[in-house]
């Protein structure tokens, strides 16, 4: 419910600030108060379009916070999370409005756009007014309160979730479909280059592992040709350990005559031996880990020249020959077995169908049932609103062409004014007075389901009197017990049943240069004097006042 409005610089208005109650709140004052000033800033707080007419003059910004205590669950809080907006149980929607003609809006104190603002609080409130397009006359809405009234929402909510089983049925059958006759025309195509890369047998990551070891082998290429005629020069034919070998053992033979001359000699060329024996370990032993096989590089180059070859033919890189050798082997596998994928997909999706327009039409009929009731229920509510000759009627026309997510029906409030005359959609065939107070009764009906927790009612009673305005009084009090309701009115009969009572009345400033609007909570005394004014005009006589405490005292 709405518990505070504060405007700040609108209009007329320069600073108010109002506590709610709960119950019904009556806002009377003479025509030109600023009655209209305050609905109409109320409304920019939930998002109505904004203006930089509705800054006062001479002001930069004008301001309008509205806060409201939601219960817990509300359908607000979910539009607070689903944008990301803190929810602490008390909403506060606030809209500033430039001169310049831009606007500002907050929730909480965060900034929203004005859509989101919009959203929250048409969640927070309906305003119904004889000409006001915020009122309850759209069309798209009458399936919702039809649901509500009945009690249908979770059948309402199942349908929703068959609908979207049904989309993904008829979706992924539809993908399947597509595949299968995109397979089929490059059947050929597809099966060759399948077989041509089922037999390459590309890997991931292949092409570097092979070009890197190809760079490794013929490095050790060049080195191998240098080690070996290093080793050629060390051990090949003739050997020069052999030669020396030789010589050694004839030195020897000759150390007995003259050792002095021979044995350094000796010593000298077996150390010389040792070193050519031992680089000739060294040279085989670095051939060996040169490991230079001719064979194994020309068998690289075969692949990658290969590889190379397939990922030029198929437009695609050699690291990506892999997934898409995947790709045809599947698209082949699609050929070969999506006639029988295709049957179960076509079975889920008939079953999906069958499931949703089952339950649609369930929900129809129950629909169907619930209009007749609603019907009864408005239609008992329009005699004292000297509606006796009008009637209410809820079409639900039925359409399986026409299915969504919400189903097969399209449902709209229609009436008939007069025995006679053609019904037809309420907004096209009643008049303002007349709408007005088929809202009422609608609104009536439906407090306690499918309803904002506040609802404002403006001047409904516009050009009705006496009985009339005593019966729209008795209505909106009796909704004023399901709902927070806010009625501006200039009928004394609604005033008298009100629980909260709110004078609109100018004030001079500025020793008269200008005025500003001001809003009084008026106690029983002024009450009484108010409803008075209200009953006799500009001069109240004892007989309005005795006539309004008759009023108040019949309404208690």
């Amino acid at each position: 419910m709405l518990a505070r409005l504060s405007i700040r610089d609108i209009v007329l208005i320069e600073r108010l600030d109002i506590e709610f109650a709960r119950g019904l709140a009556v806002l009377t004052g003479e025509t030109g108060a600023g009655k209209s000033i305050l609905l109409d800033a109320f409304a920019l707080a939930l998002g109505g379009r904004g203006d930089a007419g509705l800054v006062r003059h001479g002001a930069e910004q004008g301001q309008v916070t509205a806060t409201f205590d939601v219960p817990a669950g509300h359908p607000a809080a979910a539009i607070l999370r689903d944008n990301n907006l803190e929810d602490t149980g008390e909403m506060i929607l606030r809209r500033v409005q430039l001169a310049d003609g831009r606007s500002r809006a907050f929730v909480n104190d965060q900034a929203v756009s004005i859509q989101t603002l919009k959203a929250i609080g048409a969640a927070l409130v309906e305003i119904h007014g004889q000409h006001d397009e915020r009122a309850l006359v759209d069309a798209a809405t009458h399936r919702r309160l039809l649901d509500a009234f009945a009690g249908l929402d979770r059948e309402a909510s199942a349908l929703e979730t068959l609908w979207s089983a049904r989309r993904a049925a008829q979706a992924a059958l539809d993908t399947h479909r597509a595949d299968m006759e995109r397979a089929a025309r490059e059947a050929d195509y597809l099966r060759h280059a399948s077989d041509e890369l089922r037999q390459l047998a590309p890997q991931d990551g292949e092409e570097t592992e092979l070009a890197e070891r190809r760079t490794a082998m013929m490095q050790g290429e060049k080195i191998a040709g240098d080690l070996r005629d290093a080793q050629e020069a060390v051990s090949g034919n003739p050997s020069p350990i052999a030669a020396l070998a030789g010589a050694v053992r004839r030195l020897e033979r000759r150390a007995a005559n003259a050792p002095a001359l021979i044995e350094p000699a000796v010593k000298a060329i077996d150390a010389a031996i040792n070193a050519l024996e031992e680089a000739d370990q060294h040279l085989n032993a670095a051939l060996a880990a040169a490991d230079f096989d001719p064979a194994e590089l020309e068998r690289i180059e075969e692949r990658l020249f290969a590889l190379r070859a397939a990922a030029r033919k198929y437009a695609t890189p050699v690291d990506g020959l892999a997934a898409l050798a995947a790709k045809y082997a599947d698209d082949v596998a699609l050929i070969d077995a999506g006639a029988d994928r295709l049957v179960d997909l076509e079975t889920a999706a008939r079953e999906a169908d069958a499931r949703y327009y089952a339950a649609a039409a369930r929900l129809s009929a129950a629909r169907a049932k619930a209009a007749e009731k609603l019907n009864k229920a408005v239609n008992t509510e329009l005699a004292p609103l000297k509606l006796e000759r009008a009637k209410f009627m809820t079409q639900v026309d039925a359409d399986p062409d026409a299915a969504g997510p919400q189903g097969i029906d399209r449902v709209e409030f229609w009436v008939q004014t007069n025995p006679g005359t053609r019904p037809g959609p309420m907004m096209k065939v009643a008049s303002g007075g007349e709408l007005s107070r088929f809202l009422l009764a609608l609104k009536v009906v439906l407090s306690d389901r499918g309803s904002a927790p506040t609802l404002v009612f403006d001047e409904i009673d516009t050009g009705v009197g006496g009985a009339v305005a005593d019966a729209i009084g008795a209505r909106l009090a009796r909704l004023a017990g399901k709902v927070q309701v806010m009625a501006v009115t200039h009928a004394p009969q609604v005033a008298a049943r009100a629980d909260q009572h709110l004078l609109i009345s100018k004030a001079a400033r500025d020793k008269g240069r200008r005025v500003a609007t001001r809003v009084n909570a008026l106690a029983d005394d002024h009450r009484r004097e108010e409803i008075a004014r209200m009953l006799a005009g500009a001069e109240i006589t004892a007989e309005a006042r005795a006539a309004a405490d008759r009023l108040i005292k019949a309404a208690g």
